[in-house]
């Protein structure tokens, strides 16, 4: 019965996750993982002690630990410079597209998504609207770009941070197989908007008379900048020692605490609070799969029938699909429950080929529901085919891409290895 009851909890978790809310209900991803943690404890299948037992503290203090590093460079005008310098561009307009996916890239590499997303887009939406452009591409090229670009480190988005700890991957290492993917990506991003959009981002229109759309806007601070580029510089400088990256990171979020400028309070209100929920009920809904026994017979149905994705040939399908289904995250700590010491070059090809698929529907990725829900709430319509008519092909090409480096690379097999002779 206890089986029955975690099996039925999680189908229901992930179809909820799939279908993005229940019913007439407003319930997003992190309201569906609650409910089903509440389920769980209701009927008695965990208690509060399992719950905090099967959440993985040194994965929720780095995630904690970067969202306060990135609140840093949000609040300190770094991230408002930043769009400025994309809007402000005096050059053509390929390099003003060219600019909006390299700030992009390398900001997504080592800032927290959500706090990045929610600063700069709507900077960089209402300032195209202003130099009479239309914003849409711009829109899609910094998605595109912020999905590529944090392909490439440890710390680039959630799942690549869950899969690093849980892993016990490097961050050198990790950067040294995704990186090369991750910047072909983004060449791809400039290349498929620029053919697709280049006639709307040439033929500039005079901007509308018309009330600016409000969007909030963050004084430049040159010294709280520096302070933030140097304690960026060494949690990476930490990233090399034997310290655990979650203590580094904490000593350096703790330290950009004590703010004599940005009261604390400001910087604690900058963490994604829901994400770090939807990660700790993840942890639990997974974990009583664990507990009732149906983890490890799946593993070994999965080997048996050698369903077990360690070979590009059922890894890249899975990531595609699952990214785009129920999330990068969500299946990633399901496989891991699942499978719960894969090779090395499992984890560093899932945490690629998952968030490059990211790209393919505007539901593929948070950053990509970010900004359309950023660029509705200044006035911008940011359609479902306005992503996928760029999104797709951008997907296709950097998945082909990052699938053939994992190979050339021995990071992970095409084909699944034979069974061993009896």
């Amino acid at each position: 019965m206890k089986a029955a009851i975690a099996l039925l909890v999680l189908v229901l978790t992930y179809l909820g996750m799939i279908a993005g809310r229940i019913a007439w209900l407003r319930v997003d991803r992190t309201g569906i993982a609650l409910l089903a943690v509440i389920a769980l404890l209701a009927s008695g299948q965990m208690t509060l002690d399992d719950f905090g037992s099967a959440v993985d503290m040194p994965t929720m203090a780095l995630l904690f630990a970067m969202m306060i590093i990135s609140a840093q460079f949000a609040e300190s005008g770094f991230i408002d410079l930043c769009a400025r310098t994309i809007t402000g561009w005096g050059g053509g307009t390929a390099g003003l597209l060219a600019i909006t996916v390299a700030i992009g890239g390398a900001l997504s590499a080592v800032l927290a998504n959500d706090i990045l997303i929610v600063t700069i887009a709507p900077l960089l939406i209402a300032g195209a609207q202003s130099r009479g452009f239309d914003p849409r591409p711009f829109a899609i090229a910094l998605a595109a770009a912020t999905n590529a670009g944090s392909a490439a480190t440890l710390i680039g988005n959630p799942q690549n941070i869950v899969l690093g700890a849980m892993g016990h991957l490097g961050f050198w290492s990790f950067l040294k197989i995704n990186g090369v993917p991750a910047l072909f990506a983004l060449g791809v991003v400039f290349a498929v908007v620029w053919l697709q959009w280049r006639r709307r981002i040439r033929d500039a229109i005079p901007p509308e008379s018309r009330e600016p759309p409000p969007v909030t806007v963050h004084p430049i601070d040159r010294n709280q900048m520096i302070k933030g580029v140097v304690a960026l510089i060494a949690l990476l400088v930490l990233f090399s020692t034997p310290v655990p990256r979650e203590i580094g990171a904490l000593i350096i979020a703790a330290l950009l605490l004590a703010n004599r400028k940005i009261t604390s309070r400001t910087m604690i209100a900058a963490v994604d609070w829901p994400l770090l929920l939807l990660v700790s009920c993840l942890f639990a809904i997974t974990g009583a799969l664990n507990d009732a026994g149906i983890a490890a017979k799946a593993l070994g149905f999965l080997e048996g029938h050698g369903l077990l994705p360690n070979n590009l040939l059922l890894l890249a399908p899975f990531a595609a699909v699952t990214s785009n289904a129920i999330g990068s995250l969500p299946a990633a700590m399901l496989l891991l429950q699942i499978w719960p010491t894969p090779p090395a070059g499992v984890l560093y090809s899932l945490a690629l080929l998952s968030t490059l698929a990211g790209n393919f529907l505007l539901s593929g990725s948070l950053t990509n529901l970010l900004i359309a829900e950023q660029a509705e709430r200044i006035g911008m319509r940011f359609s479902f085919g306005d992503h996928a008519r760029a999104g797709v092909p951008i997907a296709l090409l950097s998945l082909a891409f990052a699938v053939l480096w994992l190979a050339l690379t021995h990071t992970l097999p095409v084909m699944p290895h034979p069974p061993a002779p009896p």
